[in-house]
C-alpha cells in the first residue's frame, strides 16, 4: 500500500516540477524511479530497492506479467489520447512528410541503429535489430511538452506531433517482427510468420479501430449512454477494443487505438472535448506511475553493463547520424526549409512505448537464454533517458540557433467564432495571417470550419487553452464576443500567454463614446461595442480596403467612421501587406503615406473610388 501510494504521490510531484521547470515529466519521472529502485540498492541498509515492481519474478507490487500486462493498457489509454488530437486539416501542407518520416525514416533508423548497435557492442544481428526496432518510436508524451514551451511554425509543430503519435504502432510492429524472428528463428518458417502476423496486425487494428469509433459516435449521439457515463463508457471500450484486437493479432492492439482515436477525433462528435479532458487527465496519471515502474524495475547490474564509452559512441551516431539522415531523405523535395528540418533532426526524443516494450521483450528474451538480451533494456533506457535530457535542455537554444524559434509570433487567436468574428478571421487568413477561432458553441465553430478557418470548441475557463500546441505562434488576442465580461477575462487570463503583440477587445456599452472611458485595449474605436459591429456587418457582410494619402487623410476616415455607424475601422495595411490593428486610440499611427490601406468593415466610403 505504501509503495503505490508512494508512487502516485511522487509522480504527481515530478509532474509539477516538470511544469514549474517546463520540462518534459519522463525527466523526473525517469530519474525518481532510478533512485528509488537500483540506484536505492547503493543507499539503503539493507541494500534493497524501496520500490520494487517485480522481485524474483513472482512477488512485488506486480507478480509475473502483470506488470506489462498493466503497461499495455496504460499505453493503449495514452495512444488513443494522442489520436483523438490528431486532425486532417493539420497536415493540408505537411502530409506527404509526415508519410515518409513513419516509413522511410523508420527503414532508415531500423537498419542504421541496426548495424551500429551490432559492430560498436557486438551484439547479434537478431538483439541489434530488437533494439532498433524498439528505438523507431519517437513519443508524444515527450515531444509534446517541448513543443508547448517553443513558438515555431506550425508546420514544424504539426511533423513533429504526428510523427510521435503515428510511428508508435510502427515501432511496435517493428519490434514484434523480430521478436517473432528470434522466437520461431530463421527461414521459410519466419517469413510465413512474419507475413501472416503483419496481415493480422493491420487488418485487426484497422478494423477494430474504425469500427468501435464509429459505434461509439453512433451511440453518444443516439443518446444511448447517460452523460455521467460517457466518460467511463469510452474508457472500458478503448481497453476493450486494445484487448479484443491484441486476441486475434498479437501487438495489434497499439494500432487499433490510434485509429480508434483519429476516426474519432475527426467526426463532429459533441462531446469530443470533455472526452479528451478526461483522457488527458488519466494519461498524466498513467504516464507519472509507467515511467517510475518501468525505472524502479531496472537492476543497478544492467545499468553497469552500460557504463562505457560504447554507450556514448552508439548515442551519438543514432542522435546526430541517424534521426538527421532519416529526416533529411524523409523531407527531399518538400516545402519545409534548412532550418527546420534541422530543428526536426534535433527533436527526436524515446517516449514510454519504447521503455514499455523494450522492458517486456527484453525480459523474456532473457529468460529463454538469448545471448545479449541482457543489453535491450538498459541500452533502450538509456537512448530514452539521453534523447529526453538532449532535447529538453537544448530544444528552445537550438530552434533560436538555427532561427526556427518565432521571434514574434503573427498568429491571431480570436475569442469568439460568431459572423463578426468568422468574416475578420477569413480576411486575415486570405492576407496569409495563421487564425484560430474559440468559441463554446459548436454551431458557431462549426460555420467558420465550413468557411476554412480554424476553430476549436473549447471553454476559455478551462486551463488547457495554454498548453495547446496549435497555438504556440500566436502572438495576438481579439476578444470579439457580446459577453463584455468573458471578453475582460480573456484579456486578463490569456494576455501572457497569446498576447504578447497585443491583447484587445472590444469596448463595453459603458465605454463606448467615451474618450475619457477609453480602455487601452479597445479594439477598433470606442464608437463601437459588438452590437454596432454585429448590425454593420448584417447590412454590408464584407470587408473591404481604401487607399490612403497621408496621416491626414487616415485621420480625416477614422473621423467619418466616428460619425457613421455602418463603416467600422479595423486595420491598417502597410506597403509589405502587413497587418496593424487598429484600437480605440486611432490617432496611434504616423508617417502614412499613399502605399498604405485602411481595412474597414460596414458600407463603402463614398469617396472611395476618388482615394
Amino acid at each position: 500500500m505504501v509503495e503505490l501510494a508512494g508512487i502516485i504521490v511522487l509522480g504527481i510531484l515530478a509532474q509539477w516540477v516538470a511544469w514549474r521547470l517546463k520540462l518534459p515529466a519522463i525527466l523526473p519521472l525517469i530519474l525518481i524511479g532510478l533512485l528509488v529502485g537500483p540506484i536505492a540498492t547503493l543507499y539503503t541498509e539493507n541494500g534493497q530497492k524501496l520500490i520494487e515492481p517485480i522481485w524474483n519474478g513472482e512477488k512485488g507490487l506486480f507478480p509475473g506479467d502483470s506488470l506489462y500486462y498493466f503497461v499495455s493498457l496504460a499505453i493503449s489509454i495514452i495512444l488513443f489520447e494522442g489520436g483523438l488530437t490528431l486532425k486532417r486539416n493539420e497536415i493540408k501542407n505537411v502530409g506527404p512528410v509526415i508519410t515518409k518520416l513513419i516509413t522511410l525514416g523508420s527503414i532508415v533508423t531500423f537498419f542504421g541503429a541496426g548495424l551500429a548497435a551490432h559492430y560498436i557492442f557486438g551484439l547479434n544481428w537478431q538483439i541489434s535489430f530488437l533494439f532498433s526496432a524498439l528505438i523507431i518510436v519517437t513519443g508524444p508524451t515527450v515531444i509534446t511538452p517541448i513543443l508547448r514551451n517553443i513558438p515555431l511554425k506550425k508546420d514544424v509543430s504539426t511533423v513533429l506531433k504526428w510523427e510521435g503519435i503515428l510511428i508508435d504502432p510502427i515501432g511496435a510492429l517493428a519490434a514484434v517482427l523480430v521478436f517473432e524472428f528470434i522466437s520461431v528463428g530463421e527461414g521459410q518458417a519466419y517469413t510465413q510468420t512474419a507475413l501472416i502476423e503483419f496481415g493480422k496486425i493491420l487488418l485487426f487494428g484497422t478494423t477494430f479501430g474504425f469500427t468501435f469509433a464509429h459505434a461509439l459516435t453512433f451511440a453518444i449521439k443516439k443518446n444511448f449512454i447517460p452523460h455521467y457515463l460517457l466518460n467511463v463508457v469510452s474508457l472500458s471500450l478503448v481497453l476493450m477494443v486494445f484487448v479484443m484486437s491484441d486476441v486475434f493479432a498479437h501487438e495489434s492492439g497499439l494500432l487499433a487505438v490510434v485509429v480508434m482515436g483519429m476516426v474519432l477525433g475527426n467526426i463532429n462528435l459533441p462531446n469530443l472535448k470533455e472526452l479528451l479532458y478526461f483522457k488527458e487527465s488519466l494519461s498524466v496519471l498513467l504516464i507519472s506511475i509507467l515511467f517510475i515502474l518501468l525505472a524502479a524495475n531496472i537492476n543497478i547490474s544492467d545499468l553497469a553493463l552500460i557504463y562505457n564509452w560504447k554507450t556514448a559512441m552508439l548515442f551519438a551516431v543514432i542522435v546526430f547520424v541517424i534521426r538527421p539522415l532519416g529526416v533529411f531523405l524523409s523531407t527531399q523535395g518538400s516545402t519545409l526549409k534548412l532550418n527546420e528540418k534541422l530543428f526536426i533532426s534535433w527533436v527526436g526524443p524515446r517516449g514510454i512505448v519504447a521503455a514499455g516494450i523494450a522492458s517486456l521483450f527484453g525480459s523474456k528474451l532473457l529468460a529463454k537464454g538469448e545471448a545479449g538480451a541482457e543489453y535491450i533494456t538498459p541500452l533502450v533506457f538509456m537512448i530514452v533517458l539521453g534523447t529526453v535530457i538532449l532535447n529538453a535542455t537544448t530544444a528552445r537554444l537550438f530552434a533560436k540557433l538555427v532561427g526556427v524559434f518565432l521571434k514574434k509570433s503573427n498568429g491571431i487567436l480570436i475569442i469568439g467564432a460568431s459572423k463578426v468574428s468568422r468574416i475578420i478571421g477569413s480576411y486575415l487568413q486570405k492576407n496569409d495571417r495563421h487564425v484560430v477561432l474559440i468559441d463554446n458553441n459548436q454551431t458557431n465553430v462549426d460555420k467558420a470550419k465550413k468557411m476554412g478557418l480554424e476553430a476549436i470548441a473549447a471553454n476559455i475557463y478551462s486551463d488547457t487553452l495554454s498548453d495547446n500546441i496549435e497555438l504556440n505562434d500566436i502572438g495576438y488576442l481579439m476578444a470579439l464576443t457580446g459577453n463584455s465580461d468573458i471578453n475582460k477575462y480573456s484579456i486578463n487570463k490569456f494576455t501572457k500567454h497569446f498576447g504578447e503583440n497585443g491583447a484587445f477587445r472590444l469596448v463595453t456599452d459603458d465605454e463606448m463614446g467615451n474618450p475619457d472611458n477609453n480602455p487601452k485595449e479597445g479594439l477598433f474605436s470606442h464608437t463601437d461595442d459588438f452590437i454596432k459591429l454585429t448590425e454593420a456587418i448584417r447590412q454590408y457582410p464584407a470587408i473591404h480596403e481604401i487607399a490612403l494619402k497621408s496621416t491626414e487623410h487616415y485621420n480625416s476616415l477614422i473621423e467619418i467612421t466616428k460619425a457613421d455607424p455602418n463603416i467600422i475601422p479595423v486595420f491598417l495595411k502597410t506597403p509589405d501587406g502587413d497587418l496593424k490593428i487598429i484600437s480605440s486610440f486611432s490617432e496611434q499611427f504616423e508617417d502614412i503615406t499613399e502605399k498604405f490601406k485602411l481595412v474597414y468593415v460596414g458600407k463603402i466610403f463614398e469617396d472611395a473610388e476618388e482615394a
